[in-house]
């Protein structure tokens, strides 16, 4: 008969020897997995998709993958840190705006199904928008128009007019939109005039418009009576410990170096860096609803780590788990729409595609969410796999004509990748 104390010595160090095994295979198939993305991404760079760029995957809200390739420029002088901060173009609507509005429905501040003319009264004798609601608005289902260059309204032939720009403030230029250009103090208030008396769709389908969320900054200082970025800091970003999240990185006096991203001809005469790209932002002096928002791949993964938790992080509740569901649901399927409210979600038969025509990874679940941004950027995050998955790039560099982010299918092949390790383990 075998001693007790033996089998009990037998189980622990078999337990050890498992767990160890355990380990090197997950680090194996880690590695494999490590090497498919360094070859995917080092293709990019060779067929100038972006000229750096990095991944953030955490699962189960640890990090396991956190790497940089390439370099800030394709002279290849200054490498891709993990620190660096990046333009975030779109992602600022799910990171600054949305978030404070779904505080306010979960407040009934704001009601999602009330005709969004009852908080922003300008629509109210717009026979065409006084009664679309704020959930149609937020899934892109109103019939908004997709979107307004409002850079012609201060060009011209001879370049920027002097109505509306000016190369040093005064009292009637306040509104800062690069380095020698001021804007217009009213100027806002022209675009609000825009946007309000823009073409509505009677046909109520899914067409993809930013409009509104030029709008709700200051929605949100009307319903709340306090700035914007005050209230975004307030909620989200010094809760979240990210403080490095934020508008106008180049007046925060942070140590980061900031990835450029285009060669503006027509507009700046110089490469944008440091300063938002979107040429709409920019007019509101870089804080604005639909892009402005710089941050590293750290502040993001907080922020979707959040999200993923249903609105919980470190022990820490910042938006219920009723609201942060109801925010991320489809919410007009019946319309082929597959959009949440703000946030984008996977194709409606995502799962069936080939990964060349699927958005996001086919893997991806039908509760996962996230957004892309038209600079380079991608956040996913996905509650039934714990995974937050984010790419970082400067696509835009030198030109955003370049389009090969998007016709080699990166992004989506590096998302599908990560699935994968989880299915394997």
């Amino acid at each position: 008969m075998v001693p007790r104390y033996t089998v009990y010595i037998f189980i622990i160090l078999f337990s050890i020897l498992f767990a160890g095994w355990a380990q090197i295979s997950e680090n194996v198939l880690l590695k494999v997995k490590t090497d498919k993305a360094d070859s995917i991404i080092t293709n990019g760079i060779k067929n100038k998709a972006f000229p750096g760029a990095q991944i953030l995957v955490a699962v189960k809200g640890n990090v396991v993958f956190h790497k940089t390739y390439g370099f800030h420029t394709y002279d290849s002088l200054l490498p891709v840190q993990k620190t660096d901060f990046y333009d975030l173009a779109s992602l600022t609507k799910i990171l600054g705006p949305l978030p404070l509005l779904m505080k306010l429905v979960e407040e009934e501040r704001l009601d999602l199904d009330a005709p969004f003319s009852k908080y922003w009264p300008s629509w109210r004798n717009q026979k065409d928008k006084k009664g679309i609601t704020l959930r149609e608005i937020l899934s892109h289902q109103a019939g908004l128009t997709p979107y307004i260059v409002f850079l012609n309204e201060v060009l011209d032939k001879e370049g920027l007019k002097h109505r509306f720009i000016r190369e040093k403030p005064d009292r009637r230029f306040q509104s800062q939109a690069y380095e020698d250009i001021w804007v217009r103090n009213t100027f806002e208030n022209r675009i609000f005039r825009r946007i309000k008396h823009s073409k509505v769709s009677e046909k109520k389908e899914y067409v993809y418009s930013g409009l509104a969320f030029l709008l709700f900054p200051k929605l949100i200082e009307d319903l709340t009576g306090n700035s914007y970025s005050y209230m975004l800091k307030k909620e989200f970003l010094f809760p979240l410990n990210i403080p490095s999240l934020g508008y106008l990185p180049e007046k925060k006096g942070f140590p980061n170096p900031i990835i450029p991203t285009e060669f503006d001809t027509l507009y700046r005469k110089t490469l944008v860096q440091g300063w938002v790209h979107d040429e709409n932002a920019s007019l509101f002096g870089g804080i604005s609803g639909n892009a402005g928002l710089f941050g590293t791949a750290r502040d993001l993964y907080r922020f979707m780590q959040m999200y993923q938790n249903y609105g919980e992080l470190d022990g820490q509740r910042y938006l219920s788990e009723e609201t942060v569901k109801e925010f991320t649901r489809v919410q007009y399927p019946e319309n082929n729409n597959r959009r949440g409210l703000g946030f984008d979600k996977p194709l409606l038969d995502n799962a069936q595609k080939a990964i060349a025509e699927a958005y996001p990874a086919p893997s991806a679940s039908a509760e996962s969410f996230g957004h892309s941004g038209f600079t380079g950027t991608f956040v996913w995050a996905d509650p039934k796999y714990q995974l937050v998955f984010i790419f970082l790039s400067n696509r835009v560099y030198p030109s955003r004509n370049h389009r090969q982010l998007y016709e080699l299918n990166i992004r989506t092949s590096l998302h599908q990748l990560f699935y994968e390790y989880l299915e394997q383990q």
